[in-house]
């Protein structure tokens, strides 16, 4: 790409990355051996967790194994109160001397995690400070109460452990990742995309890299956002379709939805984040035939070899397979250089069809059905969960099989319209693009006598950290725009979770704790369609969201159409049990703005084949997208 768009001389440049190299440390669990540090009586936090199993029906069950082991976490006599008074106090020469024994045990990084520390931090400040002193001023240190200082001693414990477990592997990626734009680029800034839809400074994800873990999906759902305003979209359901998975998430009001409980891997990360949720199937996921079922996935073919159209040695059936079967992929993929073996997809799903009594397209069809059903039975509850009716949104597809299953899970779940970026298959690189430098302070007030003063004063002190963390992370003529937001994690008294709420800042500003209340309210009446007012309400933590707006690109009003023929053949089709012999194959870049196409369809481009189901008609829209309507 800098040899097709060289910069000027002495042109500095903005550069945003996206990575996966944290998360696929922890789902691979491949980290350097890390120390972990509790206050004593809490050695098996890790492997306790919260009790309960993810699968209690499954007698087959069994706990999470942690990524650190029992031998490697070390007690500590010491001991904080509820509110952050000290019960024990610490022993210099004893932390000291923890130190030195996970040193000496060969530990690599260290995590510490005490008890109520989100309350008081001194205690594993000095924890750290003995660790420095044994190990070096460089030894790297995830504090629990410097990441996340939330309630729940084990979810404090994950995000430390976590952080702890692939720091040393994303500063060396970062590191030379710099080095490369440094030499590249001179002059310019490394950025890196977060888990929360925004972006921070390199050095601030070679800290905690733990806020890169979901930076790709999340990129994903910015540039979703950005291209929803730009056409006038505010309510928008995201559909992020890869070759292993499928992630899906909500744009609502123009705002994306955050979400204080996701997972990555084996682990939960109770932190905010954009909230994702991976259903269905992949591209890749494989069909087998369980006990005279049809299940296709989670087990997936992967790049290599592939599925077995791919030509590269790949013997199991994949939704892709079932893809070029249907008609819905052609054979030549001619903006990756590659030609689909029909032949081989056809051999693959010929067992499927035997066991099913079915002819191999029959088979096909059968499995793309069943992974629009896996979906449906993800996408549905995540609707319900946050209140929201599927005709109410429009449906944005992109990844490398969103185009091609993303209409027709439309067509099942009843979605009216369909938007198709002009290039699906790199859209998350456009939410690198489009990313506000963003970070989530957070002040707990549990317990604490709560009352608009306090909550004033809570948040014009985060404010001002906000602040700071902001002129940390980029200069301050790259800023276009700041925006703070105040968040409360609230509750009725008795109840045992939590509503994330935003609090208008004119409440906070007017100490009018009735506006603040119903607030809570509103949001409690329109997730679950009821609320109490007469019922007592009660603050657990306070949130302030910093955005650092720079300067992002214009929405591209779409390339200029080439002259020549849209339509450029037909193909064989099945939909619902339906062959549809003669269906038409448009090439994008030749469509016309206004220009109708009836589904069932398929436009192909060189990075995405998109399928127009019967009952929708596709239209150019607005910035070169692709437009489909129930007709």
């Amino acid at each position: 790409m800098l040899e097709r768009l060289p910069p000027s001389d002495n042109e500095s440049a903005l550069v945003m990355h996206g990575t996966t190299v944290s998360t696929n440390a922890v789902i691979e669990r491949k980290g350097p051996k890390v120390a972990f540090f509790v206050t004593e009586g809490y050695r098996d936090l890790l492997e306790l967790q919260r009790m309960g199993l993810k699968n209690p029906l499954n007698i087959f069950e069994q706990r999470t194994k942690p990524l650190i082991g029992r031998s490697m976490v070390f007690q500590v006599e010491e001991r904080l109160m509820r509110g952050g008074a000290v019960r024990t106090p610490v022993d210099q020469s004893a932390l000291e001397a923890l130190a030195q024994k996970a040193v000496a045990a060969g530990a690599e990084g260290f995590a510490v995690a005490f008890l109520h520390s989100y309350a008081n931090a001194r205690h594993e400040e000095a924890m750290a400070e003995a660790i420095r002193k044994v190990a070096g001023q460089h030894a790297e240190i995830s504090l629990s109460s410097e990441i996340w200082p939330r309630i729940g001693e084990y979810e404090r414990a994950i995000v430390s452990v976590l952080n702890a477990f692939v720091r040393k592997r994303m500063d060396e990626y970062i590191g030379k990742v710099e080095t490369y734009v440094a030499g590249r680029l001179p002059g310019s800034q490394l950025f890196v995309t977060r888990s929360n839809g925004g972006a921070m400074a390199a050095e601030e994800a070679r800290k905690f890299p733990v806020h890169t873990l979901l930076s790709g999906p999340a990129s994903g759902v910015t540039a979703v956002q950005y291209l929803g305003r730009a056409m006038g979209e505010n309510n928008i359901l995201t559909l992020d379709m890869g070759g292993t998975s499928t992630d899906i998430s909500i744009v609502r009001d123009g705002e994306v939805l955050t979400s204080n409980d996701a997972e990555v891997g084996d682990f939960p990360v109770v932190m905010p984040v954009t909230g994702i949720e991976a259903v269905g199937a992949g591209g890749g996921s494989v069909a087998v035939m369980d006990n005279g079922v049809l299940r296709v996935g989670p087990e997936s073919s992967g790049s290599y070899p592939g599925p077995a159209c791919f030509g590269r040695g790949g013997t199991a059936p994949t939704l892709t397979d079932a893809y070029l079967l249907a008609g819905y992929m052609p054979e030549d993929l001619r903006g990756v250089g590659m030609r689909l073996d029909r032949e081989a997809a056809s051999r693959a799903m010929s067992p499927i069809a035997d066991a099913l009594g079915q002819d191999v397209l029959g088979a096909a069809e059968m499995c793309i059905a069943v992974a629009s059903s896996n979906m449906v039975a993800g996408v549905m509850p995540y609707l319900a969960r946050h209140g929201v009716d599927p005709e109410d949104l429009a449906l944005l597809v992109y990844g490398g099989a969103g185009a091609i299953h993303g209409p027709l899970l439309a067509a099942e779940i009843g979605v009216k319209r369909i938007i198709v970026p002009t290039t699906p298959s790199v859209f998350c690189a456009l939410g690198g693009l489009v990313s506000e430098l963003s970070n989530d302070l957070l002040e707990t007030v549990h317990g604490a006598d709560v009352d608009a003063e306090l909550i004033a004063q809570k948040f014009a002190q985060l404010r001002d950290q906000s602040a700071a963390w902001l002129s940390r992370q980029a200069p301050a003529k790259r800023l276009v725009s700041t925006k703070f937001e105040c968040w409360a994690e609230m509750r009725y008294a008795g109840q045992s979770f939590q509503v994330d709420v935003r609090l208008p800042d004119e409440a906070i500003d007017q100490r009018d704790l009735t506006t603040m209340y119903e607030a809570f309210h509103a949001e409690h009446q329109r997730i679950y369609s009821h609320c109490d007012r007469s019922s007592p309400v009660e603050f657990v933590d306070l949130r302030m969201r910093v955005r650092g707006g720079m300067t992002i690109p214009e929405p591209d009003s779409g390339e200029t159409v080439r002259e020549g023929r849209s339509l450029t053949g037909h193909r064989s089709m099945r939909f619902s049990g339906k062959v549809f012999p003669d269906v038409s194959i448009y090439d994008r870049v030749f469509l016309a703005e206004g220009e109708a196409i009836q589904g069932p369809a398929v436009i192909e481009q060189p990075d995405a084949t998109i399928v127009v189901p019967p009952d929708y008609v596709a239209r150019v829209g607005a910035f070169g997208s692709i437009l489909m309507t129930r007709s």
